[in-house]
């Protein structure tokens, strides 16, 4: 009778999992990211105690910047440790093209151990990030998508998604070529996606929607940070205008993977305006 009972019982357990898994799985923390960029001075004084004060603001994804062969002095193994004991997830790196001052660690100088460090710390995307003035010319863009392609390859072989970020000198009209229009067409669609940065797209005067209907799935990064309606300048992430309920809806024509709070620039404490954002982007449940 037992036995009977027991095999009864473990029929109505596997049953009831089998209809209802959501009920015995583990309840999953909602993914909040943030680019350290925002924190940038930070970072200079105290790596550790830093990426400390986001843990317990409630961001769990990163996105680090400044890469020079090393991440912020750390080896891909240091770092990650730092990251693992805190709950932060490295997600993506930003990078530059090289081609002006030919420093280490970017497309043109060092770009396979890049790569290979990425893969260590296993960052899905490697993003190149911003293009100085020298590289603005028409000369520059003709022969920037080339260069996006080949690092995009190199970076596809270890299983990294490359993209470009955008500013919002892109859209400047350059002897009748929209560099960012340019840069579209003449990369591989599959390989060099686009991490979309919303404030730089708003501050040129750009609808992101339209950019996503343009392109769709091209999108799978964004920089979510906002806009002053009178001077136009950074603003926590809903202290703007930035329509981001009408933007977010949009986010599976994006093909939306990650996305990052930032804010370059901010009047005080930069993890007071990260807090400020962090409730808002919770609260609209993005």
């Amino acid at each position: 009778m037992q036995r009977r009972n027991f095999i009864k019982s473990a029929g109505i357990t596997a049953a009831a999992m089998a209809i209802a898994p959501q009920l015995f799985a583990e309840k999953k923390t909602r993914a909040l990211g943030v680019q350290l960029y925002t924190i940038r001075d930070a970072i200079a004084k105290d790596l550790t105690g830093s990426l400390e004060r986001l843990s317990k603001l409630g961001y769990n994804e990163v996105e680090l910047f400044g890469y020079n062969g090393t991440f912020f002095g750390k080896t891909p193994k240091e770092f990650a440790n730092i990251c693992n004991g805190l709950g932060l997830k490295p997600i993506s790196g930003h990078y530059l093209s090289g081609r002006v001052g030919n420093a280490p660690g970017t497309l043109v100088n060092g770009w396979q151990k890049a790569i290979d460090d990425a893969a260590e710390l296993n960052l899905k995307y490697m993003v190149c990030a911003w293009l100085p003035p020298a590289e603005r010319t028409l000369d520059q863009y003709k022969t920037l998508p080339a260069l996006l392609n080949t690092s995009a390859e190199a970076c596809a072989k270890s299983g990294i998604q490359f993209c470009y970020h955008n500013h919002d000198f892109e859209f400047d009209q350059l002897e009748g070529t929209m560099p960012y229009k340019h840069i579209l067409q003449n990369t591989d669609a599959e390989k060099v996606k686009m991490e979309v940065d919303l404030y730089w797209v708003s501050k040129a005067n750009q609808d992101p929607v339209a950019l996503f209907e343009n392109n769709p799935g091209r999108f799978p990064l964004w920089h979510v940070k906002d806009k002053q309606s009178d001077t136009g300048v950074f603003a926590e992430v809903g202290k703007g205008n930035i329509n981001f309920d009408k933007i977010f809806a949009a986010r599976k024509t994006a093909g939306l993977k990650h996305w990052f709070v930032e804010q370059d620039v901010c009047k005080g404490d930069p993890f007071d305006s990260l807090a400020i954002s962090k409730e808002y982007v919770t609260g609209k449940k993005y």
